[in-house]
């Protein structure tokens, strides 16, 4: 693994370690439904930019 897979990695952990499921939820519900659904849209768009990037270049 190299340093930029690893210091994502070690975000993820700590992301997962100090955010349960719930209180995340939670939180962005109690904002307002349009505001949660937007707030998940961006989470998930970047998870999938995340993981595209650490994929590499496709030939």
């Amino acid at each position: 693994m190299n340093a930029s897979r690893l210091t994502i990695l070690f975000f993820f952990f700590a992301l997962a370690t100090t955010l349960t499921g719930c209180d995340a939820i939670a939180g962005i519900f109690k904002a307002g439904a349009y505001t949660g659904i937007i707030a998940v849209f961006i989470v998930v768009a970047l998870l999938f930019f995340i993981v595209n990037k650490m994929r590499g270049p496709r030939p």
